[in-house]
């Protein structure tokens, strides 16, 4: 059964009245689900409006330079759907002159009232994650749930998480399978949902636009996306992009894909568009040109690659694939090393005085369930330092042109697992004693071991410590974690000897290394960020007094 729906522009967050600067499709298309329609911009950024489902659009009623907020309807959307449909009970729509907008019906005071009825089950916000992968299915058609039972169970590439289920009631039918990829707002499945009374929140929040319509079941037979033409062949010599230049086109998200998808560096590209934009017809022209030969391919741009050989012709082989976790940092970890400017200060700080303590303290500590190992102390340590030289917990601007002093410390600290290292986060670090840090660090190792952590633990983190002195090593050179300036790595301490002034004496010394990011941070600035780390860490019993 065909319908039509609306396509309504999703949460903008805090934007609204934002501009339409392009209009990706016309009356006719036909488009798949998550297809760009129309992109819009925000005075910081540009993002396309997706496709809400498969489908064929009936009438597009914006143009480039209307002005659009969350809950505008910009058009209207054909598919082809099966016999419910699910108008969510919560939310209608009010007409108020020539624009659509959302309303929330009266309700009751002192209690509102969760509706029942067929309704759709969808994957909430997921941060800074998309597509996904559903490695486990926890319900089956016919099942009955409740509120904050589990549906599925998530996995990126640093932790898995349970999507719950928002109301109660019996499961109709499960829409998605293990190995599926799902982002924010997918279907996961339909369910008859029980009434059930809810105490009204002290303000009520806008619902997102996505939530006005859902449909109860998979389409019985989805259109066909759009068949893409094969793209002409690029010279196979054409140049890796330079990420550092794509990365400041002025472009929109759909272009950026087509970009990537034809291999142009946008920073080679002339765009013809609003304020020097580049459209889908600049990267289509600039393609063009290059292969009818009337403009020359990117000269230079890319980075030389490294041979390929085929080791088998040397010996016997065997590949192993990657894991999940280095798959994405890898080439984070690349663009860090490309873009920024590494610079690594190497130093030795006597904590002869903190072992001695921390031994006395352990048992004790041991009693409380806290395992009080010297990370936590270091952690301690360098909570000072950062409150000491704020410039190295702060981050460059996007612009290049100022710093983002930030007036919180969260410290991440590199967790050792069996898929490669994660990095959870301790949030207000400065806010906490040592023995509080030594408890939320083995809370958090523990999580990151078994795969636990949810996806707030491992955002936000303003200053990161690599420490490998378990393990052993006498100095190394982290890779900064950007859009950080600094992170400290530490080693293993070892007993030296140290001039006192009129001999030697044995002392524990730790050494540590401060990679920073140059742009920053100076040489002079970083040995006395060190030297400050060292005489902090010299300072047990200041270590050990309590935070304000």
């Amino acid at each position: 059964m065909a319908t039509t729906i609306d396509i309504i522009v999703p949460d903008l967050g805090d934007f609204e009245d934002v501009e339409v600067i392009e209009v990706l499709v016309s009356a006719g298309d036909t488009v798949a689900r998550e297809d760009g329609l129309i992109t819009i911009e925000t005075d910081k950024a540009a993002m396309d409006v997706p496709s809400p489902e498969n489908g064929v659009i009936e009438e597009l009623t914006t143009a480039v330079g209307d002005k659009v907020s969350a809950g505008s309807v910009i058009g209207k959307l054909k598919v082809e759907v099966s016999d419910t449909v699910v108008i969510t009970p919560a939310l209608q729509h009010e007409p108020t002159g020539d624009t659509t907008v959302l309303a929330t019906p009266a309700k009751p005071e002192g209690e509102a009232q969760r509706s029942g009825g067929v309704q759709t089950l969808v994957v909430p916000d997921l941060g800074d994650f998309d597509h996904v992968e559903v490695i486990e299915v926890h319900i089956s058609n016919g099942d009955q749930v409740k509120v904050e039972d589990p549906l599925v169970t998530l996995e990126t590439d640093k932790a898995a998480m349970d999507v719950p289920a928002i109301v109660g009631g019996r499961i109709e039918s499960v829409l998605v399978k293990v190995g599926d990829k799902v982002s924010k707002g997918s279907s996961l499945a339909i369910i008859e949902a029980v009434a059930a009374p809810v105490t009204p929140p002290a303000e009520a929040k806008a619902a997102p636009a996505d939530a006005t319509q859902t449909f109860a079941a998979r389409p019985a037979e989805k259109p066909e996306p759009p068949k893409q033409q094969q793209a002409p062949s690029i010279p196979r010599d054409l140049p890796p992009i330079n990420e550092a230049g794509f990365s400041r086109a002025h472009a929109s998200p759909s272009v950026r894909k087509l970009a990537r998808e034809l291999g142009v560096d946008l920073a080679q590209v002339n765009g013809n568009g609003l304020k020097n934009r580049i459209l889908h017809d600049d990267v289509k022209a600039f393609v063009k040109a290059i292969l009818s030969g009337q403009a020359a391919g990117p000269a230079g741009g890319g980075l030389p690659k490294t041979p390929s050989i085929d080791f088998s012709k040397f010996g016997e082989i065997e590949t192993q694939p990657l894991t999940r976790i280095q798959k994405i940092s890898g080439p984070r970890l690349q663009a860090s090393w490309i873009n920024l400017p590494h610079v690594t200060q190497h130093d030795l700080a006597d904590i002869t005085d903190l072992e001695a303590k921390r031994q006395e303290l352990k048992g004790p500590a041991k009693k409380r369930g806290i395992s009080l190992t010297p990370l936590a102390f270091i952690m301690k340590a360098v909570v000072a330092a950062l409150r000491e030289f704020p410039k190295v917990n702060a981050s460059l601007a996007d612009d290049g042109e100022s710093l983002v002093f930030k007036k919180y410390i969260h410290i991440g600290f590199a967790a050792d697992t069996d898929q490669g290292l994660v990095v959870p986060v301790i949030r207000d670090a400065d806010q906490k004693d040592v023995y509080e840090l030594a408890n939320e660090l083995g809370e958090l190792s523990a999580a990151a071991r078994d795969g636990k952590l949810k996806v707030p633990q491992l955002q936000g983190a303003s200053f990161t410590i690599s420490s490998l002195g378990g393990i052993g090593g006498t100095a190394f050179t982290p890779i900064v974690n950007a859009p950080e300036v600094a992170i400290l790595g530490v080693s293993r301490s070892s007993m030296q000897p140290v001039w006192n002034g009129s001999g030697f004496e044995p002392r524990l010394m730790l050494p540590v290394s401060l990679s920073y990011d140059h742009r920053v941070i100076d040489g002079a600035s970083a040995v006395r960020f060190t030297t400050f780390l060292g005489q902090q860490l010299a300072d047990v019993e200041g270590l050990l007094q309590a935070s304000p």
